[in-house]
Order: structure tokens, then C-alpha cells, then sequence
């Protein structure tokens, strides 16, 4: 980690149903040979003492690729929004990585970009890919939490929506950045 930049937290959401994986688990799918979240776990560990999953069934599972585990707090898989609400919660740092447990080919470079844009504006920063934000490659200021609350209390679901109450730095990347892969079904694990 870069001298220059604070310590942070890093909150993988493991959360979700899988329905585009027939219901497994994807975190725990198998892509050469370890599960995804492996993968993810390996890159974000030399920056952070403080890796947090946001995982709804298989704790014994994540157990093992975390320093804590948190669920959402409604049941019923409610979606990204939920599990980041709880893993702020339960972050131990002032910034907090936010990435999703499918994406196995994200970097370091990408993660302490990230980090560095957002603390140089203080503010939240997401990837922006094709002119579209990419809220699942992230990184929030913990203080962001009341403001995400509230979005929830007012019967806001999406993450990308409830990031963008507030002022965001986009991180520009390329279209075909292969870091930014999400494995959203069975055809990508041979991949």
C-alpha cells in the first residue's frame, strides 16, 4: 500500500441469490481452482487488515477469506445496497473498498486508483466504464453510512442511486478492461 494513502477497509458483497448461477452461490464457484472470492480476497489483503464479507448463507464458507462477516438486515436477499449498509456498519476504517466477490480479475493498481481519487476529493469514487458507473468497483468514505440509511428508509434499492446522493469522482476505464469482468454465468467459470 502506498504510503499516501489511509488504511482502509475492504467490504466484498457475497450477498446475493445466484439466480443467474442457478441459485449457487458465486462467491464460492469454483474458477481455477479456488472459489471467486479467493481470488478477490488474495488481491485486497496487503491492502487491508480489515476484510469484511457481506454474505447471507455459507458463513462457515467466507469465514475462512475474512476478518468479519455481516448479513444484510432484512431477509430475503435484498440486494447490494443492503450488504454495503451492513459492512459500513461494521468497518473498522474510515474508507471502505467496495467490490464484488464475482470479479476475480480485479487489481491493486485499480483498487489504491480508486482509494487515492477518493481521498484526494474526499468523496465517494466508482468506476465509470462505457459511461456507465460501476458501483460494485468502489470506494466510500465511511461517513457516506446515514446518508445510504436514509436512501433506504425512503424505499431506495439500488446502490449505483443511493452512491449518487452524493458527490461521486469517477474513475474512467475501457470498455474491454478484463479487471472489471463480473462472472455472471456459468459460461464465464471455464473462462
Amino acid at each position: 500500500m502506498s504510503a499516501s494513502l489511509p488504511p482502509c477497509s475492504t467490504l466484498i458483497l457475497a450477498g446475493g441469490r445466484g439466480q443467474r448461477m442457478g441459485g449457487r452461490d458465486k462467491g464460492l464457484l469454483a474458477w481455477q481452482g479456488e472459489p471467486l472470492v479467493a481470488h478477490v480476497q488474495r488481491v485486497v489483503r496487503p491492502l487491508s487488515d480489515d476484510v469484511v464479507i457481506s454474505c447471507n448463507r455459507n458463513q462457515d464458507a467466507y469465514g475462512a477469506f475474512a476478518d468479519q462477516l455481516v448479513g444484510d438486515a432484512e431477509t430475503g436477499f435484498p440486494g447490494p445496497l443492503a450488504g454495503v449498509i451492513a459492512g459500513l456498519g461494521a468497518a473498522r476504517h474510515a474508507w471502505v473498498v467496495v467490490l464484488a466477490c464475482d470479479a476475480p480479475r480485479i487489481d491493486r493498481a485499480l483498487i489504491e486508483d480508486l482509494l487515492a481519487l477518493a481521498v484526494a476529493h474526499d468523496s465517494v469514487a466508482m468506476v465509470r466504464q462505457g459511461g456507465y458507473w460501476q458501483p460494485m468497483f468502489s470506494v466510500l468514505p465511511q461517513r457516506v453510512l446515514p446518508v445510504l440509511e436514509q436512501a433506504w428508509q425512503a424505499g431506495e434499492r439500488s446502490l449505483q442511486k443511493a452512491l449518487l446522493r452524493e458527490p461521486v469522482q469517477g474513475l474512467e476505464c475501457a470498455e474491454d478492461d478484463l479487471r472489471l469482468s463480473n462472472f455472471n454465468s456459468p459460461d464465464w467459470l471455464g473462462d
